[in-house]
């Protein structure tokens, strides 16, 4: 699978096993793409093929055998589903379980467990029916009412949004003029031609001239059917259409100009009906003790097992007990710092992992294999401990656990490591090592000789330039923060997970006038995606080739005039076979090269516009750099890749095949072309080897010189130690954090020991 060659390997069961190697080397080949996702396939076939059409099709990894595979359960750091009704309480079902008790035991009762949920509206109806019985037909009167605890105002978003009909259209021209400001809605699309040929208005009128009916229909009116051009449409006024096809979407999801004009249009408040809590009149007032289900979920989950504890109702003693024994599991690996009302959206990659987490540690099941991706990501040394007990605990009750990790205290615990490399991509992708802990610290491959590493502080710190205040930042769990930050310089901003870091820095200094901010989103791309195209390269190349041999730039596009016919650039061509899984295989006419035969026949510096894809970037830089192919906006991006460690990609690969942290470096080397005095960035270390922070550090210093002040969030203790000044956050999380605790020199932090962070470097430090 993608750069594994011909791995041949053995992992013992029932035991923790950890799979090492520098980002690129096979890891999450080998782990996700054969092992859980030849078990996950296994598993679907065993559905029927009526079934298997509604699941995702998977394609048979690469292997010959695999032999001994149990159920896989993967633990990954995909985000959790940003939907605005997506809460912590409702993705871990703990929610279900408080609508229980507050159903039961709630005083006065809002009624059913539905009536305590917000995702569930209230409504009634009735009406006649008709139906046969015993030969004649019956007409009777029915009625029904659904009671739900959805906020009527807000529709239980816990938010309501106002639109500027000012943003929505220029008032001095005609619907004929095209006045609508709305991303798609210009005068000769639908959406013009539906307004202006509706029969509501005079096209040739100025907006501002309308009536106050006219106004009326053209913002507010319901959908109506009307006939356009000869063709039966439906109108319907701006407002609902804009609440129906963007803001029912999450806005982070939207193309670029769409989130643009809804930022600029929209203004969302908290919910004045429900404060936000999205719930009913009937919800919130129904207490057990002095505690609503709204209280309930927005205490600290810590806070809330407390309270969970003290309940003593005998008869629910079961359902108490689950509730209990799910909230302590968020405290004890370390999410006590949540709220149940908290939106999945805004937790981080290694916070979702762990939400994921607490539902599999109660689970009945044994002898299966969970597999996790880096679960101590966003992990300050003081919470890495809580993960290692967390996996002993999986493989001591009887499981198969897999770990794809970096941190040396993880490696540390395993019972069996399985080293890869020795490099990345092609240089990558074989079995350096495979045995004990102790094993690999003497075999020499690249992880061996890292374990071991300790931070070293830099001899002398840069001096600040200049000043960027911060005064009151309230945002999440902020007291009134202060501070100062220093520009011209590293600064490292610590501190436990949940302690204020991510609010401080994306709340109060990214946006500024200046600063670029870099943080850990991840790449949305498909297979026709690729590090050329992500990063901007591929623009200039394919000029340069146009330039080159006096043609349109549009030819040396796959997904434009270019393309192979046969296939549409994709390089291959899928095949539905039904009630299999669907095969892909190489297309015979472009031979996977995805470009017409024509435009393979031009040439640049005497290679085609697929061998040009096919080159590594450190190949392609001598190429773009030199001779006939000398293009220096080319060789400018691929510069920026080969510093961020990608120097080894090809730049056709498709980004579906790149792993976590080649892709965070990718969006990294892609950002640092944008103009910008402050760099802010969340986490660069995540998912990079230890030898691969040697070269980050080298590059956020190559920055810091050249008159860029860079911010970084981390807990990786080799940069905390390398930076030249430190803010530390807490001292713990949630409400016990959110205060600068710390402010300084890394060698003053590691000297006071003041804090958890200063504790933790000391040690690192050998102090």
């Amino acid at each position: 699978m993608n750069n594994l060659r011909d791995v041949v390997v053995d992992i013992p069961k029932r035991r923790l096993t950890v799979f090492t190697g520098v980002s690129g080397s096979g890891k999450s080949s080998l782990v996700f793409g054969t092992i859980a996702a030849e078990s996950r396939r296994m598993i679907d076939e065993t559905y029927s093929a009526f079934v298997q059409g509604f699941l995702p099709p998977l394609a048979r990894p690469d292997v010959d055998v695999l032999e001994g595979l149990t159920p896989a359960i993967v633990v990954d750091q995909e985000r959790m589903g940003s939907d605005p009704r997506s809460t912590v309480g409702t993705a871990t079902d703990v929610n279900a379980l408080l609508r229980i008790l507050f159903s039961r035991f709630g005083r006065p009762s809002a009624g059913p467990p539905q009536a305590y949920s917000f995702n569930v509206a209230s409504i009634s109806g009735s009406g006649a029916v008709t139906f046969e019985r015993g030969g004649t037909t019956v007409k009777e009167k029915r009625s029904f009412t659904v009671t739900g605890g959805a906020c009527p105002r807000c529709e239980g978003t816990g938010r309501v949004d106002d639109i500027d009909p000012a943003q929505l259209y220029d008032a001095s021209k005609s619907l004929s003029e095209g006045p609508f400001t709305i991303p798609g809605f210009s005068a000769d699309g639908w959406y013009g031609r539906i307004y202006a040929g509706s029969g509501f208005f005079d096209p040739d009128k100025p907006i501002r001239d309308y009536t106050e009916r006219e106004l009326h229909d053209l913002l507010h009116r319901e959908p109506t059917k009307v006939k356009v051009e000869g063709i039966n449409l439906t109108y319907e006024g701006l407002l609902p259409r804009i609440r129906k096809s963007m803001l029912s979407k999450d806005v982070s999801a939207l193309q670029p100009h769409v989130r643009a004009f809804v930022e600029r249009a929209v203004t969302s408040t908290t919910c004045p009906a429900c404060e936000g809590t999205r719930l009913s009149e009937a919800a919130r007032s129904s207490r057990i003790g002095a505690v609503s289900i709204a209280d309930a979920c927005a205490m600290q989950i810590s806070d809330l097992a407390g309270w969970v504890r003290e309940l003593d109702e005998p008869s629910a003693a079961p359902l108490l007990a689950s509730l209990q024994r799910t909230l302590d599991s968020f405290v004890e690996i370390g999410l006590g710092y949540l709220s149940l009302d908290r939106p999945t959206g805004t937790l981080s990659g290694g916070e979702a992992q762990r939400a994921k987490v607490v539902r599999h540690l109660g689970s009945a099941l044994t002898d299966v294999t969970y597999v996790f991706d880096e679960p101590t990501t966003g992990l300050h040394p003081h919470d890495v401990r809580r993960v290692d007990d967390l996996l002993l605990r999986l493989r001591d009750k009887g499981n198969t656990v897999l770990v794809v990790e970096h941190e040396p205290e993880v490696v540390a615990i395993a019972d069996h490591v399985v080293d890869l490399g020795p490099g990345a991509g092609s240089a990558g992708g074989t079995v350096c090592f495979e045995g004990t802990v102790d094993g690999l610290r003497a075999s020499g491959t690249a992880t061996g000789r890292h374990l071991d590493d300790r931070p070293v502080l830099k001899a002398s710190v840069r001096e600040p330039t200049g000043w960027l205040p911060v005064r009151g930042a309230r945002s999440h769990n902020l007291r009134d923060v202060d501070v100062d930050v220093p520009l011209g310089v590293l600064v490292a901003v610590t501190g436990v997970a949940g302690s204020g870091k991510s609010s401080l820095v994306h709340g109060s200094i990214a946006g500024r006038e200046g600063v670029v901010s870099i943080d850990q989103s991840p790449i949305r791309g498909s297979r026709r995606s690729n590090p050329a195209t992500y990063s901007g390269l591929l623009d200039p190349v394919r000029k340069a080739f146009a330039k080159a041999n006096g043609v349109s730039a549009s030819l040396f596009s796959a997904n434009s005039e270019g393309a192979c016919p046969a296939c549409g650039g994709a390089g291959v061509v899928q095949s539905d076979l039904v009630v299999v899984t669907g095969a892909a295989a190489t297309c015979e006419e472009c031979e996977g090269r995805r470009f017409r035969a024509s435009v393979l026949e031009h040439r640049l510096g005497g290679r085609d516009i697929s061998e040009v894809l096919a080159m590594p970037v450190g190949e392609a830089l001598g190429f773009f750099g030199a001779g006939e192919a000398r293009t220096p906006a080319a060789r400018a991006v691929l510069e920026r890749l080969a510093d961020v460690g990608l120097g080894y990609l090809t730049l056709g690969q498709p980004l579906t095949t790149l792993s976590g942290g080649e892709r965070q470096r990718l969006k990294l080397a892609a950002q640092l072309g944008r103009p910008g005095g402050t760099y802010v960035l969340d986490e660069p270390t995540a998912g990079l080897h230890p030898a691969d922070v040697e070269q980050l550090l080298a590059l956020l210093d190559r920055l810091v010189d050249s008159g860029t002040s860079v911010v970084v969030v981390e807990h990786h203790q080799a940069v905390v130690a390398h930076a030249d000044w430190v803010l530390d956050l807490g001292p713990g999380a949630g409400r016990d954090g959110g205060r600068v605790v710390f402010e300084g020199t890394p060698a003053d932090l590691a000297a006071a020991r003041s804090t958890l962070t200063g504790e933790h470097l000391a040690a690192a430090l050998g102090g």
